[in-house]
């Protein structure tokens, strides 16, 4: 299993690691601050740099094929700068941190959705240029609302944790669970939720910020309707 530092160092840019293995589908190694493309959340991309200092543009992360495996996929035409790449190998991850710190602040954003629209959500996207929500709910939603409240929630600067709690603490409270699409990882015996100070409480295994107010402003760029159950919400950054 890789490591995953991002689980509790969500703003830690740099990392050291040793390669474990590099095949067809990428490089995986023991240890990653580089989030896998998962729950809606897109993949890091960044560089990881070889121990003579050569560079590896990383294009994308996602899941291994093995349970808690992560890979790191290098963009293409890098043949020179991955010969003879092999297991051992020590090297440095370096995220594009711009890209990940916009998926860090979208994906609050969505959590403040979630406790603006009370209801149940069936898809998800958080990209590094908008995030969407999609919500089961027939009632139309009214933009200049969702607007007024997301940036009242952004500047009351409310704390951001991640907690734990037990499988079966989760199962005693099945209303925590805001999405229909993704459920939470179970098979480990806990369960990490985000919890927004006052605001919302849900699993989450993604990254985010440390307090609403980083988010900065937004604004709701499209409002549809995707079928008679459905509502979809997409938010930008007000740039």
């Amino acid at each position: 299993m890789t490591q995953e530092l991002y689980r509790e160092e969500p703003y830690r840019a740099e990392a050291e690691a040793s390669v474990v293995r590099v095949d067809e589908r990428g490089i995986v190694v023991d240890r990653t601050n580089f989030y896998p493309r998962g729950g809606g959340q897109a993949g890091d991309a960044g560089t990881l740099l070889r121990a003579d200092g050569t560079p590896i543009a990383i294009a994308d992360t996602v899941k291994g094929e093995a349970p808690g495996e992560i890979v790191h996929v290098p963009a293409p035409g890098q043949e020179g700068a991955l010969a003879n790449l092999a297991a051992g190998e020590k090297v440095s991850l370096r995220l594009d941190w711009a890209r990940r710190h916009r998926h860090m602040r979208f994906h609050t954003a969505t959590h403040l959705l979630c406790a603006i629209v009370p209801h149940q959500t069936n898809g998800c996207s958080i990209t590094s240029q908008y995030a969407r929500l999609d919500f089961d709910m027939t009632e139309p939603l009214d933009r200049e609302h969702l607007e007024r409240e997301l940036a009242r929630l952004v500047s009351e600067a409310h704390e951001v944790r991640t907690v734990w709690i037990t499988d079966e603490e989760l199962d005693a409270k099945p209303d925590l669970v805001r999405t229909m699409s993704v459920k939470p990882p179970r098979g480990v015996g806990r369960v990490r939720l985000l919890e927004i100070d006052g605001v919302d409480l849900q699993p989450c295994g993604g990254t985010h910020v440390a307090n609403t107010r980083e988010i900065g402003a937004l604004r709701v760029a499209k409002i549809e309707k995707k079928s008679a159950r459905s509502r979809r919400v997409v938010i930008e950054f007000v740039e």
